[in-house]
């Protein structure tokens, strides 16, 4: 009981904290963007814009270079991975130094968003509370919950949503009684939030239009249209980036992305900063203001010089984002989403309403279209349905809501399996998922199942000599390693059951004679699941480890076993 109490009081703390931390980054990105373009005239400001988002970026590149002097963009995928793979350790600088970089990214007009580096803010603060007070494995998870919970519930003011995205998106298998301090950390976290910024919702949105059934099917093509724009989200994020990440020199690598980024941002001003202004311009039924500044100014109110505008912000949003953070910016897909979602929902209506025979409301495909987008990036449906209604207050649309997250979802994972947070780690097997047994075994260590206690042989040793290391040996198996430790073999005590009583035989059979070779081998950095793949195709019940040939130990199924039924008591203990 008094662990219990424990924990929610931390909960609450953490919340606190990691709320306080939101309204703090808000604000310093913020009067950070005033301070910088507050005083910019109007035809001079997309010039001074071409430098504003690679200064930042700069900048960003030297904090984490030299004085962080560790990765930290990628914010949830990094907490994903601690969880997986690092016992829930997340580095202690990670409570404050993603908020610093964001803050010269986002601030400075980097075309991303600051949920990704408060989520690590928040988790951080969660990890290093828990481990300064020596908790278990569990019980720290459980606090980068509370962490991130309290985090995007400060910077959204939405405590519902940032409690099913610690559900949903970190991929927790939580008891009953562990959302309790999710429910606290939420509530505490949008509250300071509250507080500090006042009631509002991030976009005050009045519903035009009450939802009709008549419309329902447009919004079905609306998820599908979503769910390919997903697609592309993930798949042109990834391969920007992996294209820049190719360069190798990191200066370099910043100057290609501030120059992608700059010139973008000259001929298409909407991709600056987050975009929340567009998204306030989409819903609150002045679409064209989103071209003010552009070279397409004097033409925005021509409908398809218009639409063209708006779908090549959709095409370029990808290739900002990706250039902000492969050059070394910081910060997350959150509000790119959102941004994007937008921007489908909105085209799609207006197509609709010049082609077919129904007119639907331009301003409520494009706050549905938001939750669709976000449903298809982060494959987090729920999370993609309650902050959209949160943060807008419009709940009145709730069954669109529903229906095109979920149509969206449905359609990118025909394509995609996974979301952009976990891509990188699902290729590298270090993905927790909801699915117990796989959850289970990607917490596995390779350390914790190597046995090292048995008796090697040389290959030139005879069934003698073999004898004299049986005798000493409270094994079965007996590896034949040469003098560089190299496996040659393995030599079973079945095999020489029957002749291991005849002296006459030990000086005229060899080891190299009687021994068999492994029907697999395992790699010391391979991951459990592929690991039980190999024992289920071979049929052994034990393999060796080998690292480049060398011989390491052996892994065993009866230990694989054990050591699961510890780590599944530990993960799913009330």
């Amino acid at each position: 009981m008094k662990h219990r109490q424990l924990l929610l009081t931390l909960s609450f703390i953490i919340g606190l904290v990691s709320g306080l931390a939101a309204v703090i980054l808000k604000n310093t990105v913020y009067y950070t963007n005033e301070f910088l373009t507050g005083r910019l005239a109007a035809e001079t400001g997309n010039l001074i814009y071409l430098a504003f988002p690679a200064t930042g970026i700069f900048l960003t590149v030297l904090f984490t270079r030299y004085l962080v002097k560790d990765q930290i963009s990628h914010g949830v995928t990094k907490v994903l991975h601690s969880i997986s793979r690092k016992d829930s350790v997340l580095a202690p600088h990670n409570s404050f130094s993603s908020m610093i970089a964001s803050t010269m990214t986002v601030g400075f007009g980097g075309s991303v968003g600051l949920e990704a580096p408060i989520v690590l803010t928040g988790s951080s603060i969660g990890s290093n509370l828990g481990r300064f007070l020596k908790l278990d494995y569990r019980s720290v998870t459980l606090l980068i919950a509370c962490g991130a919970t309290g985090a995007i519930a400060g910077i959204f003011k939405s405590p519902i949503a940032a409690m099913i995205f610690s559900l949903e998106v970190l991929m927790l298998d939580l008891t009953m009684w562990s959302i309790i301090p999710l429910l606290i950390a939420a509530v505490t976290g949008a509250t300071i939030a509250t507080l500090l910024l006042g009631p509002a919702v991030v976009f005050d949105f009045t519903i035009p239009e009450p939802f009709m059934v008549n419309s329902l099917p447009w919004y079905i093509l609306l998820g599908i249209l979503c769910g390919l724009v997903s697609f592309y989200f993930t798949w042109g994020s990834m391969k920007v980036e992996a294209r820049l990440q190719k360069i190798s020199s990191p200066y370099h690598r910043l100057f290609y992305g501030g120059v992608i980024l700059g010139l973008l941002i000259y001929v298409f001003p909407p991709l600056y900063g987050e975009g929340y202004d567009t998204l306030r311009a989409l819903l609150g039924g002045v679409a064209t203001e989103i071209a003010a500044g552009s070279l397409i100014a004097t033409l925005r109110d021509h409908y398809w010089v218009f639409i063209g505008f708006l779908v090549l912000i959709l095409v370029f949003k990808v290739i900002a984002m990706a250039a902000t953070t492969g050059s070394g910016g910081v910060g997350g897909i959150f509000a790119p989403s959102l941004y994007m979602g937008g921007i489908t929902g909105f085209i799609t209506a207006s197509l609709i309403n010049n082609f077919a025979f129904i007119n639907v409301s331009e301003r409520n495909f494009a706050l549905v279209g938001m939750a669709g987008i976000m449903s298809g990036v982060m494959h987090a449906p729920l999370t993609a349905i309650f902050l959209i209604a949160e943060i807008t207050g419009g709940y009145e649309l709730f069954i669109p809501l529903i229906v095109t997250s979920t149509i969206a979802y449905i359609t990118i994972i025909y394509f995609e399996p996974h979301s952009i947070y976990t891509k990188r780690l699902a290729a590298r097997g270090e993905l927790i998922t909801h699915h117990k047994d796989k959850a289970v075994l990607t917490l596995f260590k390779m350390g914790q199942v190597i046995e090292t206690d048995l008796k090697t042989v040389p290959p030139e040793a005879n069934l003698g000599e073999l004898v004299k290391i049986v005798s000493k040996s409270k094994r079965n198996m007996f590896p034949v390693v040469d003098a560089k430790d190299n496996l040659l073999g393995i030599v079973l005590l079945d095999n020489i059951r029957e002749i291991i009583f005849k002296p006459a035989q030990y000086e005229k059979i060899k080891v190299t004679d009687i021994m068999d070779m492994p029907p697999a081998t395992v790699s010391p950095n391979e991951n459990m699941a592929s690991v039980m793949k190999k024992f289920e195709d071979s049929g052994a019940w034990n393999l060796p480890v080998l690292d480049d040939k060398k011989y390491v130990g052996f892994i065993s199924k009866s230990k694989i076993f054990s050591e699961y039924r510890k780590i599944l008591m530990q993960f799913s203990s009330e």
